[in-house]
């Protein structure tokens, strides 16, 4: 009789496919949480000054500056506010 080995030879960890399947996961998820912090630290939209002077909307703008509850009521019932 010959003898039967047992135990194979022990491989590294990284050559096993599992390994990667398992840390990747939870790897991509770091990687694209630091992508999404440096996306929000760098693409900051700039910060609007409240004492600007509002202009008249721009030709063909329609009724853009129309207050929220008469742009609501507009859209509600398909009429057109009146004006005061």
């Amino acid at each position: 009789m010959s003898p039967v080995n047992l135990h194979p030879q022990a491989r590294p960890w990284w050559t096993f496919g599992y390994v990667w399947m398992v840390a990747g996961g939870p790897l991509a998820v770091v990687v694209a949480s630091f992508l999404s912090f440096y996306v929000a630290a760098n693409g900051q939209d700039p910060v609007l000054s409240t004492t600007q002077e509002v202009t008249a909307p721009a030709p063909g703008a329609g009724n853009a500056l129309a207050p929220a509850m008469q742009a609501r009521n507009h859209a509600a019932t398909g009429t057109l506010p009146s004006k005061p």
